[in-house]
């Protein structure tokens, strides 16, 4: 049955794999990021392959925003039933230089985020009794250097994800979180400007540290929640899935 999904952040990396992906699987796509014109390539790729997408512009830590987005795509694609909270942000730095505004930037687009987009979207799944929802976690929840505040974020959506299973179960909604490794995106590649060193040098070391010898794609962050949106899946919710070439990477 092809439904309609919402994914934030879609105008590049995991975020637009994933929209390509539930695209190819035959779903209407909303491609929501913070800039509407970033949207226009991956609506474009969409589209060239025969699929149904449009951009929207919103910012997700925005009440306002998120409502008028939401009643936009509905008006535009149908009722969303599948929502993907993939849109975030970095301001890395150590505790001792991290500013207030490094804080609350990072924990407002990531929790605050997903809570107004999963609050706007599933009035639409219980009236279907049907949705689901998958929130982008990362292996930075179990703790890492310089990301105090990325890490409370990611760790923060795998609680919030658990409480929106046991709430929504019950309407045929799942819940779960994709929390991937080290994958090769434009966030990496600001990662290895931060710290000053070359991106390749950089994608080597990581890919060193993981056990398949190789770093992420965004496409296999996107087969993940591919299943976790899939329509026999409904018995899997409240879980999250380590997409890291390993145990821990």
């Amino acid at each position: 049955m092809n439904r309609t999904a919402i994914v934030t952040g879609a105008a590049r990396g995991i975020g637009a794999a994933t929209a390509r992906r539930l695209a190819r699987e035959g779903h209407a796509v909303a491609v929501l990021d913070l800039d509407e014109s970033a949207c226009a390539e991956t609506v474009r790729d969409i589209r060239a392959e025969g699929g149904q997408a449009i951009g929207v512009g919103a910012d997700v830590a925005d009440a306002t925003a998120v409502t008028s987005a939401v009643d936009r795509i509905v008006d535009t694609l149908g009722p969303p039933t599948i929502l993907v909270n993939n849109a975030g942000v970095l301001r890395d730095n150590l505790l001792f230089k991290m500013t207030e505004d490094d804080w609350d930037t990072v924990l407002s687009v990531h929790l605050r985020g997903a809570f107004l987009m999963s609050r706007a979207v599933q009035s639409h799944q219980v009236e279907a009794q049907w949705g689901r929802i998958v929130n982008l976690s990362s292996t930075s929840a179990l703790g890492n250097r310089g990301q105090a505040n990325y890490a409370a974020a990611k760790a923060g959506v795998q609680g919030f994800t658990k409480t929106l299973a046991i709430e929504l179960g019950r309407y045929g909604i799942t819940v779960n979180a994709v929390a991937p490794g080290f994958i090769v995106t434009d966030m990496t590649r600001a990662t290895a400007q931060r710290i000053g060193i070359g991106f390749d040098e950089f994608v080597a070391r990581g890919a060193a540290e993981i056990p398949v010898g190789r770093p992420g794609e965004p496409e296999d962050v996107a087969a993940a929640v591919s299943y976790f949106c899939a329509s026999d899946t409904g018995f899997v919710s409240g879980q999250a899935l380590y997409v890291a070439g390993g145990p821990r990477a």
